[in-house]
C-alpha cells in the first residue's frame, strides 16, 4: 500500500544554547520512494530511527541497508547520504543536537566513527522518546528545551541498556542472598516516603518477587513489607523528636502513609504509646 508523504519538524526557540548538549530540532517524516540527501556534511549530530519501511545510508566509504528498528547517527563534518527504499520507502524521526557532551554520551550508548548504526528488535520505548522530544519543542514554553534535552538524556540511556542487553534481562532466581538485602535495603530506604510496589521493586532489581520476599525474609527475619513498615515508622519517631512545627498527620504522609489513624495504630505497635504521647515524653519528660 502507497503511504502518503509527510513532513513535519519543531525548532528549539530557546534564546540560550547549552554548551554541554543542546537540542537544535526534531521532526518525522514518511519519505518519498527514492528520497535522497546528500553527499554533504552538518556541523551538528543529527541521529534518525526508521520506524517503518527501509533505505540505504552512507558515512564515508561504507554503506549500510537499514529497515525498521534501525538507527543512523550522522557526526559532525562526516560526508554522508542517506536514501529511501524505491518500493518501501522509510518513514523516520530525528534529533539534531550538538554539545560537548554528546559524544560522551553517544560512546556511552555504543556508537561512534566506527560504528555508527545500530538495529534494536521491537523496542517501542525509543520510538516514543524521539516522538516526546518532537512533542516538548513543538508545544513550546519556557521549559521546552529542558524537557527535550532531558528526554534526549532519557533515549541515550534507553539505547545503552537495549544494546547492552539489559532490555531483555532475565528474572534472577539465584545469586548472592548478601547482595539481594543490601539491594532492597537501598531501595527501600530512598522510597519510603513514596508509595511502593514490592513488585514493582523485584523487577527493578532483576528478579522474581517470591524469591526476593524469601531470600530478604531468610536473611533479616523481616519480609520486605514488614521492613518497610519498621522503616516508616522509625522515620516518622525521629520527625516527631526533630520537627515539632509538624503535625502528626503531617509526619504520617511524609513517610509514606496517607492514613493518619492507620499510622498511630502501627506506631503504637512499636512503641506502645502514640505519636502524640511519644512526641510530649521527648520534648517535656525532663519537666513533669
Amino acid at each position: 500500500m502507497k503511504r502518503p508523504f509527510s513532513y513535519a519538524v519543531a525548532s528549539n526557540l530557546a534564546a540560550e544554547r547549552s554548551r554541554l548538549l543542546h537540542v537544535l530540532f526534531a521532526g518525522e517524516s514518511q519519505t518519498k520512494p527514492g528520497h535522497r540527501l546528500g553527499p554533504k556534511v552538518y556541523d551538528y549530530y543529527l541521529m534518525h530511527y526508521v520506524l517503518s519501511g527501509s533505505g540505504t545510508f552512507t558515512d564515508g566509504e561504507t554503506n549500510y541497508a537499514l529497515r525498521a528498528g534501525s538507527t543512523f547517527l550522522i557526526e559532525p563534518e562526516r560526508l554522508i547520504s542517506y536514501a529511501s527504499n524505491e518500493v518501501d520507502p522509510w518513514q523516520y524521526r530525528w534529533i539534531a543536537f550538538e554539545g560537548e557532551e554528546a559524544a560522551r554520551l553517544l560512546a556511552g550508548c555504543g556508537f561512534g566513527h566506527s560504528h555508527p548504526i545500530s538495529h534494536i528488535e521491537a523496542n517501542p520505548r525509543i520510538g516514543v522518546l524521539y516522538r516526546q522530544v518532537y512533542h516538548s519543542l513543538r508545544e513550546g514554553g519556557p521549559q521546552a528545551a529542558m524537557l527535550a534535552t532531558g528526554y534526549l538524556h532519557l533515549l541515550f540511556a534507553a539505547y545503552g541498556n537495549a544494546m547492552s542487553g539489559l532490555e531483555a534481562r532475565p528474572m534472577r532466581t539465584g545469586g548472592d542472598g548478601d547482595v539481594l538485602v543490601r539491594q532492597v535495603t537501598h531501595y527501600l530506604s530512598a522510597q519510603y516516603a513514596v508509595p511502593v510496589s514490592i513488585e514493582q521493586m523485584a523487577e527493578a532489581l532483576g528478579y522474581n518477587r517470591a524469591y526476593l520476599s524469601r531470600v530478604f525474609k531468610q536473611k533479616t527475619g523481616m519480609a520486605p513489607v514488614a521492613f518497610l513498615l519498621r522503616l516508616r515508622i522509625d522515620k516518622a519517631r525521629q520527625l516527631l523528636r526533630e520537627r515539632p512545627e509538624l503535625t502528626v498527620e503531617q509526619i504520617a504522609h511524609s513517610v509514606g502513609i496517607p492514613d493518619a489513624l492507620y499510622f498511630s495504630k502501627q506506631f503504637k505497635r512499636f512503641y506502645e504509646q502514640a505519636p502524640s504521647a511519644y512526641r510530649h515524653d521527648m520534648l517535656y519528660g525532663d519537666q513533669t
